[in-house]
């Protein structure tokens, strides 16, 4: 199993920011995805959450509204799209899905949210 995520960067507060995980070794349209998130000093968290029913998604209350997960099963990819961004989002994300009760993680991408 391999994750790679992409799409990180700096943007000022209010801005807007694409998030990509490219998956591959597994079936991917047979699994929930999940973004979490990892802030300095603090517990990873999780963010957001796509069923294998790509109509299925949950989120955090921190992010409810402003962030919105999908996945494309042709490219084998996971998003998370990010707007209204908040100088409390900064934080490394991380792709991760959990395969036969074991989690698999990405090398994470940073987002710094400040102007």
């Amino acid at each position: 199993v391999v994750l790679v995520e992409s799409g990180g960067g700096l943007v000022q507060p209010g801005g807007s920011l694409r998030l990509s995980c490219a998956a591959s070794g597994f079936t991917f349209s047979s699994y929930a995805m999940n973004w979490y998130r990892q802030a300095p000093g603090k517990e990873r968290e999780l963010v957001a959450t796509i069923h294998r029913t790509a109509g299925i998604t949950n989120y955090a209350d921190s992010v409810k509204g402003r962030f919105t997960i999908s996945r494309d099963n042709a490219k084998n990819t996971v998003y998370l799209q990010m707007n209204i961004l908040k100088p409390e989002d900064t934080a490394v994300y991380y792709c991760n899905v959990i395969r036969l009760s074991r989690g698999y993680w990405g090398q994470g991408t940073q987002v710094t949210v400040s102007s």
